[in-house]
């Protein structure tokens, strides 16, 4: 990584939404192109009428694939139909179709190490579905394509509020069956991962939340705390983990426990997303943790209501571009870190004299 700048992928989400506008505003500010090399994926065209729609002052270079961006430069990457029509404000198939049509290429190309981190401007979930793919959101595709088994974890994070779901944008009536002990248990142990190589917290502390109401299980409520929950948590703090609960959410949260803890962990969608836009809607960012690629993107949808008017806030996806350029350094510095051990020191306990023995490791 030495002499050259993170190269940040970027895709341009639904066209008729505030994604351009957003991209074009923060790389409008020449100190984020001192930071980074951003890649839009996307169509120069498009980017271009947003940009004479709102007259924002931002130039940008077309290249047909990242191996050519420019530093100090906004490059960008035609993968869409340059004929797409911008309906601003609407969703549309076209709208969809170039945002998946983006986040193809881009997982191409990284796959390909074109370029070092992911960041996705908003897309409408329910709008991008196509016969050949059923997509489900960001986190479920990446998983998809880059997870090797693995389970991704959404985390919504503003500095050191961390809030992880269980469960992601799925049906109410579908979570309680979806909560067994196990699946508990793989997120917390998704969860505490990330927060030690991802955000370089040592020994982190995590909230589980309950799923029923005051968190109590019983059968007038639900018996998910006893049955998955708790059983959960027990298993993770006796691996070592510092997890605790399961905590009422409303008390929690009112109560302001969560500035104890380094992340908290809540079982559905509405649980945990409703405090954290509450609490950081301007500057939160969604981070995809347990995959190899780091992905980041801004909190809020495409808001079409927002869409062509040039009032659209740039603060969630710069802080989008903060968080995965800090989270590359960090997994890079632990790799080096890591390429070359120490050798372990200890004492052989079968042997009376007090001389400190080393191991043998042979250099790989």
């Amino acid at each position: 990584m030495e002499g050259r700048k993170i190269k940040v992928g970027i895709t341009h989400g639904d066209i008729n939404g505030v994604g351009y506008e957003v991209i074009l505003k923060t790389f409008s500010n020449p100190a984020m192109l001192d930071l980074c090399t951003p890649v839009v994926y996307g169509s120069p065209k498009v980017a271009a009428y947003h940009r004479k729609a709102m007259d924002l002052p931002a130039n940008f270079s077309i290249i047909s694939s990242a191996s050519e961006a420019q530093d100090g430069r906004l490059n960008i990457v035609s993968c869409t139909d340059e004929e797409l029509k911008v309906e601003l404000s609407k969703p549309t198939p076209d709208g969809s179709r170039a945002a998946l049509d983006a986040l193809e290429r881009a997982s191409a190309e990284y796959s390909e190490g074109l370029f070092d981190v992911l960041v996705t401007a908003p897309a409408n979930q329910n709008a991008v579905q196509t016969e050949e793919y059923p997509f489900s959101g960001h986190t479920a595709y990446l998983e998809e394509r880059f997870g090797k088994g693995r389970k991704a974890l959404k985390i919504l994070l503003k500095d050191d509020f961390r809030m992880a779901l269980v469960t992601g944008r799925i049906p109410l009536k579908e979570v309680s069956p979806r909560l067994t002990k196990e699946e508990v248990m793989e997120k917390i142990e998704v969860f505490h991962r990330s927060l030690k190589q991802d955000f370089g917290i040592d020994n982190p502390r995590i909230a589980v939340f309950a799923l029923n109401p005051q968190a109590q299980s019983n059968v007038l409520v639900g018996l998910e705390e006893e049955q998955a929950i708790v059983p959960a948590v027990e298993a993770m703090t006796k691996r070592g983990i510092l997890c605790y609960g399961p905590y009422a959410a409303d008390t929690f949260m009112g109560l302001g426990y969560y500035r104890h803890f380094d992340g908290v962990l809540a079982m559905y969608y509405d649980q945990g997303v409703l405090p954290f836009m509450t609490l950081a809607m301007n500057e939160g960012v969604c981070y995809t943790a347990g995959l190899s690629i780091v992905r980041t993107a801004p909190v809020h949808d495409a808001a079409y209501d927002l869409a062509g008017k040039g009032v659209a806030s740039e603060d969630s996806f710069r802080q989008a571009i903060y968080v995965a350029l800090d989270v590359f350094r960090r997994r890079q510095i632990e790799e080096e870190i890591n390429a070359r051990p120490l050798r372990k020191q200890y004492y052989e306990k079968r042997d009376d004299s007090d001389k400190l023995k080393l191991d043998t490791v042979e250099d790989e």
